[in-house]
């Protein structure tokens, strides 16, 4: 038994106190891992260093409600948990800026819109047409949405455009759940297929290889911008394509 396993044995099954701040100790570096991926810059209201507080305090709450019995890596767990808890503080203090929001909602409106009535994908001059603005402004929405707003793939539900990709509180025997997560999981990887093959593999490195922003730049070779933009496009198509298939079952059936 290797000492990490030891030290969830102590906790979990002798409520150690000793072996949860060891625990705290060892994953603390999740915490930064954490808002470093979010790609957030800190107003006034929020410091960096206050956003490393709030995911140390969702890494605690990780640690306390993991269960060594599922088959879920704690690590993956863990970030799931710090991502929410610091998204919550962010929009309690209505972090993001109103006109990042309506810019937001303009663009799902748009993605959605036109992937309904187009039944594809639309390309940056449709979306920029419908929006009427240049190809040039569309660019800079997608810029300061990515910035700002906590859109990702760890939100999208199939019902309006979110599904998540791990950890999760779902009850894993139940049989209803596990329908509807394989089915959940089935609709993202079509929807990603869909996808250009830029969007897949930022999507891909972001999600599954876990690189940040700016490691996906450097293995592209564009600007920090460049990938933040495409990350943006990729969740608002996969939103769409999301919402267009749950509203194609629910007419069908």
């Amino acid at each position: 038994m290797d000492q990490r396993t030891k030290l969830w044995h102590d906790l979990k099954r002798n409520g150690s106190e000793q072996a949860r701040e060891q625990l705290i100790s060892e994953y603390a570096y999740l915490a930064k891992y954490a808002v470093d991926r979010l790609n957030l810059n800190p107003s006034g209201a929020l410091s960096y260093e206050d956003l490393i507080g709030h995911a140390i305090v969702g890494l605690i709450d990780a640690i306390e409600k993991y269960d060594l019995d599922r088959n879920v890596k704690f690590e993956t767990y863990a970030l799931t948990r710090i991502r929410g808890e610091v998204i919550d503080v962010i929009r309690q203090l209505d972090w993001t800026p109103r006109s990042v929001r309506r810019q937001e909602t303009q663009l799902r409106e748009a993605y959605a819109h036109l992937e309904m009535r187009l039944e594809r994908s639309p390309n940056d001059a449709e979306v920029a047409e419908y929006l009427g603005v240049s190809v040039a402004e569309l660019e800079k929405m997608l810029m300061d949405v990515g910035q700002s707003a906590l859109r990702s793939l760890d939100e999208v539900i199939a019902t309006g455009g979110d599904v998540c990709v791990a950890g999760g509180d779902n009850d894993e025997n139940d049989p209803a759940s596990q329908a509807e997560r394989s089915d959940q999981k089935r609709h993202l990887a079509r929807a990603i297929e869909e996808l250009s093959e830029r969007e897949r593999t930022v999507v891909a490195l972001y999600y599954f290889e876990n690189l940040t922003q700016k490691e996906i730049a450097a293995v592209l070779e564009v600007t920090e911008s460049r990938v933040c933009q495409i990350h943006t496009k990729a969740i608002l198509r996969l939103s769409a394509k999301l919402s267009r298939t749950s509203l194609s079952y629910a007419l069908a059936a």
